[in-house]
């Protein structure tokens, strides 16, 4: 399948493994200069050494960089300062009841999961309006419609993808710039016996 993506640059957030590196795959797959995130420099250099034995002759490059921190989110603008295709992918849940969910955890869910991508598509949405062409990916969750009882504050931040996601395409009608969601139907695992934050890498 062609998908006219030759030559076009993507940036996929949290994509050292999982959906992430899938993305990223296929992406580099079909022809496009793709820019791996991950937290950690050996994470992201197995990713891309995994996504060029998976893609002879892909043109695949990495960031080491946190995008809940100013510096990290820097450290991918100052590698990739235009993006034609931006998957923001990066996203975090954990079980927990709502009694016990406290206000540092409804902030770093809401800025991991939703600012993260509001910062980049921020960043990028002007150039992909310039040369009129883009594409915007939020990765969300069932979850932002059938909101989890033992995550309401992960289903909560993937509602608000969804309403943010909606408001930008918006502002791109009538351009050839695109912005949508993809809605993951599986729920994540179920936690271990002692259940710690799970964050895509």
């Amino acid at each position: 399948m062609d998908l006219q993506l030759t030559d076009k640059r993507a940036l996929v957030t949290g994509s050292t493994a999982g959906i992430g590196l899938a993305i990223a795959t296929s992406l580099a797959r079909e022809g496009a200069a793709v820019t791996v995130n991950g937290r950690t420099q050996k994470r992201v250099d197995d990713a891309v050494a995994r996504i060029a034995a998976e893609a002879p002759g892909a043109r695949v490059t990495g960031v080491a960089a946190d995008l809940v921190t100013p510096e990290g989110t820097q450290a991918v603008l100052a590698a990739l300062p235009e993006a034609d295709i931006l998957v923001n992918n990066l996203g975090i849940f954990e079980p927990k009841p709502f009694a016990e969910i406290t206000d540092d955890d409804w902030r770093l869910f809401l800025e991991v999961n939703v600012l993260t991508g509001a910062r980049l598509s921020r960043a990028y949405l002007p150039g992909m309006r310039r040369r009129n062409w883009g594409r915007v990916v939020f990765i969300s969750s069932e979850s932002g419609i059938n909101i989890p009882v033992e995550m309401i504050h992960y289903g909560v931040t993937k509602t608000a993808q969804l309403a943010l996601a909606r408001g930008l395409a918006e502002t791109t009608a009538g351009t050839a710039v695109t912005v949508n969601v993809l809605a993951v139907r599986k729920r994540p695992p179920s936690p271990p016996a002692s259940p710690g934050r799970r964050r895509r890498p």
